[in-house]
C-alpha cells in the first residue's frame, strides 16, 4: 500500500467518536488504577519492599495504552478489514511460538519475551478472533444466510467452527481453560450475531460444552479446581485458601465498605489482590454500593458498545463491535463468578482493574478500535 493511502485513514478530518463511550472508558480507567494502588500496595511491599511497585508499572501501561487508544481510533474500519487475515494468521504464529520458546510464570507456560517486553498471545487472540470471524462473515455472508441447508451449515456455521478452533486447539496446548472458555463463548456469540441458523450453532454449542466438560474432569490441574470449587474449605490451607478468603473479603465490605485502602484482607490474606481477586478487594473496602458502580459501569460500556454496532454501516464494523461487546460481558461475568465462587476458579482477569500490561494494552487497543467505529454511525449521536 502506498504511502499516501495510508495516510488518508489516519488524516484529522475524522467525524467525532461517541463521547459517552470514550467518557465511560476513562472512568474505569480511573477507577481501575486507583484500585490497583490500594488493593496492591501491601502486597507489592511485602514481595518487592516497594509498595508502588504494581502502580508505577501500571500507569506506564496506562499511558502507551492510551496512546495506542488514540491512534486506534484514527483508523479508519477498512484499514482493520484489510489487515485482519493478517493479524490472525500472526497471532496462531504467536500461540506456535509459546509453545516452543515461551516461558513459565505462574505454573503456565503462556508468555513470550522479545527483549523487555513480555507478550501472553492469548490476550492478542481474544481480538484477533473477533475481527477475524467479523471479515468471514462480511465476505460470505449471501451464502451463510442463503437458507440453502448445505450452504448455511458449510458457511454460517462449520466454517466458523473452524476458524474459531484453530486458536482454541494451541490455547488448550497451553493448558488455559480460561482463555478456552472466553475463546469459546466469543466465537458462538459472533455466529448468533452473523445469524446463522440456531439449529447448527447449538449442536456444535453442546459439542464444545461436552468437551470442555471432558477437560475439566480428566485433566488433573482442572480436577483439582472442580473439587476446590465445590468444597473450598476441605481444602482450606491449599487450593481453597484464596476463595475463602476472598469471600471473607466481599462479606466483609456490607453495603458501604470499610474505606477505601482500609482493607484487612489485602495484607497478603488474599492472593493476588491486585489481579484476579481484586474484586474482592473492591467489595471489601467500597462495599455493596462499590461493586454495584463498577458493575454499572461495566454495564453501560456493554450497552453503548452493542449500540455502536447497531448503528454501524457494514457487517464487518458491526460484528466487531458487537465482538469486543460481549468480550467485555463475558470476562465481567467470568471474573466477578470466579470471585464469588459461583464457577471453579480459572483465572480471569477483571478488565480495567486487573494489574498487567499485556491485557491493558489489548485491552484500550479495542476501545480504540469501537471508538472508530462509533464515528461511522449511520444515527447522529
Amino acid at each position: 500500500m502506498k504511502h499516501t493511502n495510508i495516510t488518508k485513514f489516519l488524516k484529522a478530518n475524522r467525524p467525532r467518536p461517541d463521547i459517552s463511550l470514550l467518557i465511560i472508558i476513562i472512568l474505569l480507567a480511573f477507577f481501575g488504577t486507583v484500585m490497583i494502588f490500594s488493593a496492591g500496595s501491601a502486597y507489592s511491599y511485602a514481595r518487592y519492599n516497594d509498595e508502588f511497585y504494581f502502580i508505577k508499572r501500571q500507569l506506564v501501561w496506562l499511558v502507551v495504552g492510551g496512546g495506542i487508544m488514540y491512534l486506534s481510533s484514527r483508523v479508519d474500519p477498512v484499514l482493520y478489514k484489510r489487515f485482519t487475515p493478517f493479524l490472525y494468521g500472526v497471532t496462531l504464529l504467536l500461540l506456535l511460538l509459546v509453545l516452543v520458546v515461551g516461558f513459565v510464570g505462574n505454573g503456565a507456560k503462556r508468555w513470550i519475551s522479545i527483549g523487555p517486553i513480555t507478550i501472553q498471545p492469548s490476550e492478542i487472540a481474544k481480538l484477533t478472533l473477533i475481527m477475524m470471524l467479523s471479515y468471514y462473515f462480511s465476505t460470505f455472508e449471501k451464502k451463510a444466510l442463503s437458507g440453502k441447508k448445505g450452504d448455511t451449515f458449510k458457511y454460517g456455521t462449520l466454517f466458523p467452527i473452524l476458524i474459531m478452533l484453530v486458536p482454541i486447539v494451541l490455547v488448550m496446548l497451553q493448558k488455559h481453560l480460561s482463555c478456552i472458555i472466553i475463546l469459546g463463548c466469543i466465537g458462538l456469540c459472533m455466529i448468533v450475531a452473523s445469524g446463522a441458523d440456531l439449529k447448527y450453532i447449538a449442536g456444535f454449542g453442546a459439542a464444545g460444552v461436552v468437551g470442555i466438560t471432558c477437560l475439566a474432569l480428566f485433566t488433573d490441574y482442572t480436577k483439582e479446581r472442580i473439587m476446590v470449587w465445590r468444597d473450598p474449605e476441605a481444602y482450606k490451607l491449599t487450593g481453597g485458601w484464596q476463595t475463602l478468603q476472598g469471600l471473607m473479603a466481599i462479606g466483609s465490605g456490607g453495603i458501604f465498605g470499610v474505606g477505601f485502602g482500609r482493607s484487612v484482607m489485602k495484607h497478603c490474606y488474599v492472593s493476588e489482590p491486585a489481579n484476579d481477586m481484586i474484586f474482592s478487594i473492591l467489595c471489601e473496602e467500597l462495599g455493596l454500593v462499590g461493586a454495584l458502580a463498577a458493575l454499572g459501569m461495566f454495564t453501560f460500556l456493554v450497552v453503548r458498545g452493542c449500540v455502536i454496532a447497531l448503528r454501524a454501516e457494514d457487517v464487518y464494523s458491526r460484528l466487531v463491535a458487537f465482538g469486543i461487546s460481549a468480550k467485555m460481558a463475558i470476562q465481567v461475568l467470568l471474573n466477578v463468578a470466579v470471585v464469588t465462587n459461583s464457577i471453579p476458579n480459572t483465572g480471569i482477569s477483571l478488565p480495567f482493574f486487573s494489574y498487567g500490561g499485556s491485557s491493558l494494552i489489548m485491552l484500550f487497543f479495542e476501545m480504540g478500535i469501537l471508538l472508530s467505529i462509533s464515528r461511522y454511525s449511520k444515527i447522529t449521536k
